[in-house]
């Protein structure tokens, strides 16, 4: 059997979200000794569960938004252990995980939150980004609708391990099918103690966000079933 290297898609730490109780390098540790590859920081964005005060200079609040994937590269920087950036967007309570962008991004657009959906939809391609629609079918205090936008997002969320209802996952299965959509898998960890072993396997190192956006595209991949 060939070999696969197993990924996270979708974590938080308690630096960037208000949610997530374990640090970037808390996260690298405990994901090193569950036999990951490497991992990706989602970390909720500004108009979401974001842990960064709102009331501070724009340059400040990019970088302790950042501060979870940096403390987490950090601790990974003397192992074969990967850390890729991202974040999780959020309109309205539906969110979308953004792959491909990096900190310069952030600090180059200050009037981002005064972006309509669509326009952060285009600017994100625009700049070589990629968007996967995060838990679509979820049901949640802080969702009030389902809103979907299969002609915008680059790959859908079909397993996210922290669902305790598998209709959310099953519903986003036959979403990406009949939009014929590359897939995402990750178990949204926000803790230690509920790592839920989620994520995705690859059939080569990745060793950059653009490796794990080529491979999504190519539908190169084996999606973890919790």
């Amino acid at each position: 059997m060939k070999k696969t290297y197993k990924y996270e898609t979708h974590l938080h730490t308690r630096e960037g979200s208000a949610c997530a109780s374990a640090t970037g390098r808390e996260m690298v540790r405990a994901h090193i000794e569950a036999g990951y590859s490497g991992m990706i920081v989602t970390d909720h964005f500004f108009n979401g569960n974001t842990a960064v005060p709102r009331n501070i200079p724009w340059k400040d609040r990019v970088e302790l938004f950042c501060l979870g994937y940096e403390n987490a590269a950090d601790e990974a920087k003397n192992t074969d252990f990967s850390v890729f950036f991202g974040w999780e967007y959020a309109y309205r309570g539906t969110e979308f995980l953004t792959y491909g962008l990096d900190k310069k991004f952030l600090l180059d657009h200050p009037d981002i939150l005064d972006w309509s959906i669509e326009k952060y939809f285009d600017k994100v391609h625009e700049h070589g980004g990629f968007l996967s629609h995060a838990h679509p079918f979820r049901e949640a205090f802080y969702i009030d609708t389902v809103r979907l936008y299969p002609d915008y997002v680059d790959a859908v969320e079909v397993i996210n391990s922290s669902h305790l209802d598998p209709k959310f996952d099953e519903r986003a299965l036959a979403y990406a099918k009949k939009h014929n959509l590359p897939m995402t898998a990750g178990s949204d960890s926000h803790h230690l103690d509920s790592l839920p072993g989620g994520g995705m396997e690859f059939y080569e190192r990745l060793n950059s966000i653009e490796d794990f956006v080529r491979a999504v595209k190519d539908q190169a991949y084996i999606l973890i079933e919790t």
